[in-house]
């Protein structure tokens, strides 16, 4: 995104998703996760593992998956302090390649720290519960945009689902109307 943003001069704007919302707090197994959907979840992985390394994403193994609503509160702290993408690149990190547990406001706050932000402030905010709105606001439009899953790219009336090639996200960009600088 931050490549796409640079060559094309866009403007990314985050939107919380409710990806299962209903992961307790301790996670939940993949496989539990997609019982009776009957996926390949190697195999699914390993397509995903493929397009991070095109990508040059991090990426590392994972057999869990953790509830990201106090994740994404914390966004929309994060964004407020002008670290958003930092902050969401960081969290890709922890999640996908170091396989944290993003649900623990201890993983959170540690996030913060490594990127310089006041992890107690973070969490302070976190704790009351002052960017839950926005997270509700957030999960709403996503529903009247009709998004379903995780990542979902939109420009303009265009949108993409799932982990995309450069090239995919850049020709999404164009049909919207962007040009290279």
């Amino acid at each position: 995104m931050r490549r796409l943003s640079r060559e094309y001069g866009l403007e990314v704007r985050w939107l919380a998703f409710p990806l299962h919302p209903e992961t307790p707090e301790e996670g939940r197994s993949l496989e539990a996760l997609f019982a009776g959907r009957g996926l390949d979840i190697p195999s699914l992985l390993e397509r995903l593992a493929e397009v991070a390394a095109q990508e040059g994403l991090p990426w590392g193994p994972r057999s869990m998956t953790y509830n990201s609503r106090r994740a994404q509160e914390l966004a929309k702290w994060a964004e407020r302090q002008g670290r958003g993408d930092d902050y969401h690149e960081a969290m890709f990190r922890a999640y996908f390649a170091d396989g944290l547990n993003i649900a623990l406001p201890s993983v959170l706050g540690k996030v913060l720290a490594n990127l310089g932000l006041d992890a107690q402030a973070g969490l302070a905010a976190l704790a009351t519960g002052e960017y839950a709105p926005a997270v509700d606001q957030d999960w709403a439009r996503s529903r009247a945009l009709g998004i379903s899953a995780v990542p979902t790219f939109r420009a303009g009336d265009h949108g993409v689902v799932g982990a995309q090639p450069y090239a995919t996200l850049e020709k999404l960009a164009r049909r919207a109307g962007a040009s290279p600088r």
